[in-house]
């Protein structure tokens, strides 16, 4: 079953509607961005599953604390929530060709999906990670701040991941980031539909195109600092297609969900 859904992935991956939207999950990178230096985000996460005999990378995610991990919905749909002991997250990974000897590497113990997470309409996209062993803070290996309940971001921010350079384009092996600027609610609806971007949804991208996330980097942080300092104010969630001019990326809105993170992330 897992070499389907493997095969599944790889043919959306490359083969998905042009005019639907998209999961950032897969084998795809961040658009338009550059090599990020070891240890400057420290809170990134690579989420990997090594049923496959081998470490396969396909989502990213952002440590909240040493116990836990956010990431996005979709990223553990039809995954075993209670027993996922085939899925482990890497901490303090930068080039995942090389081990640079800073890397953290944890299994899973438990996965918590948002009880009202829809993968039709992507609403409530939104997971917690419990890792089975506590991770140790240091230089390269640090939390992310959640922001305060109900505070909309604003400005340029950072997303980040190893997931494609391109639509459909490679995937190179360095952790990669670009900056985009939050749009506007009432801008990504008129770009997607009235009905699509829900109010826990936040969106980042220029009117242009060129610079975005994309498949891979699903579940990985969208990180702001209106506020004078680093926060997580977005997981990567969908798109159509990647950094396609007038379609911004959709990013699942972390303060919409902040008392659902207190209540569950213990």
């Amino acid at each position: 079953m897992k070499s389907l859904v493997f095969c599944l992935l790889l043919a959306g991956a490359f083969a998905a509607p042009s005019r639907k939207p998209t999961f950032r999950r897969g084998l795809n990178k961040i658009v338009g961005g550059s090599e990020v230096t070891p240890g400057e985000l420290p809170y990134q996460l690579s989420f990997q599953d090594v049923s496959f005999g081998f470490a396969f990378h396909f989502c990213g995610a952002s440590i909240y604390n040493e116990n836990w991990a956010i990431c996005a919905g979709h990223c553990v749909q039809g995954e075993d929530m209670n027993n996922p002991d085939y899925l482990q997250v890497v901490a303090g990974e930068h080039n995942q060709d090389v081990t640079e000897g800073n890397e953290q590497t944890v299994v899973l113990s438990k996965i918590i999906q948002h009880e009202d997470y829809n993968g039709f309409t992507i609403s409530n996209d939104i997971s917690l990670l419990k890792l089975s062993a506590p991770l140790s803070f240091n230089d390269y290996v640090s939390p992310i701040a959640i922001p305060e309940s109900g505070h909309a971001a604003s400005g340029d921010c950072i997303v980040s991941g190893w997931g494609t350079t391109s639509e459909g384009g490679s995937t190179p092996s360095t952790l990669m980031k670009v900056t985009v600027p939050i749009v506007s609610d009432a801008e990504c609806r008129d770009a997607y539909g009235q009905n699509d971007v829900d109010d826990s949804m936040i969106c980042a991208g220029l009117p242009e195109g060129g610079k975005d996330s994309c498949q891979g980097d699903s579940g990985g942080p969208l990180v702001c600092s209106d506020t004078g300092s680093a926060y997580l104010a977005g997981i990567v969630s969908w798109g159509y297609g990647c950094a396609r001019p007038g379609y911004p990326g959709v990013y699942t809105e972390v303060a919409y969900f902040v008392d659902w993170i207190l209540t569950n992330a213990v």
